[in-house]
């Protein structure tokens, strides 16, 4: 399985949001589906399906959750170095086809939100060909609408 990188904060959340949801969440949830159980035929209770199924995704959220974190290693300092580009630089690049400059931030898969332009996961082909540049390296990417190049301006 492949490492997923987080910092020591990130680590913490979800460690703590694991532990909530099994000592409260799910313990919970295994009273609602005992208490639907009560209210008679199984086949006709809609509180029982329902309650089965809040179960069902609490375990689904355990099991990810656990899955995450058994691939997790935190940054070290070392890997914030901000001389080459690592998960959690932030790059300012030169787009050479368009003329401009584009800031990225640098995430690990698990911090990855599709909906935020400025970040860029460790995972995706941009993100990959980022990682172990320097100030003043050209980096051709191959994207799925064709190639791309930037220059690599700075490194925070």
């Amino acid at each position: 399985m492949k490492a997923m990188y987080l910092t020591q904060e990130q680590l913490n959340r979800l460690t703590e949001e694991l532990k909530y949801l099994k000592t409260v969440e799910r313990k919970q949830a295994i009273k609602d589906v005992a208490t639907a159980r009560e209210h008679g035929d199984l086949r006709e209770n809609a509180e029982y399906a329902a309650a089965k199924e809040k179960q069902a995704l609490i375990e689904g959220k355990i099991a990810r959750l656990e899955e995450t974190l058994s691939r997790s290693r935190v940054m070290t300092d070392e890997m914030m170095v901000h001389q080459v580009v690592r998960v959690g630089s932030k790059v300012t690049l030169f787009d050479t086809r368009f003329k401009e400059e584009i800031v990225y931030e640098i995430v690990p898969s698990a911090e990855f939100n599709p909906t935020d332009l400025d970040a860029v996961s460790i995972d995706s082909p941009v993100g990959k060909a980022l990682v172990g540049k320097q100030v003043d390296d050209i980096v051709e990417i191959k994207v799925p609408a064709g190639h791309i190049q930037y220059k690599v301006i700075s490194i925070q």
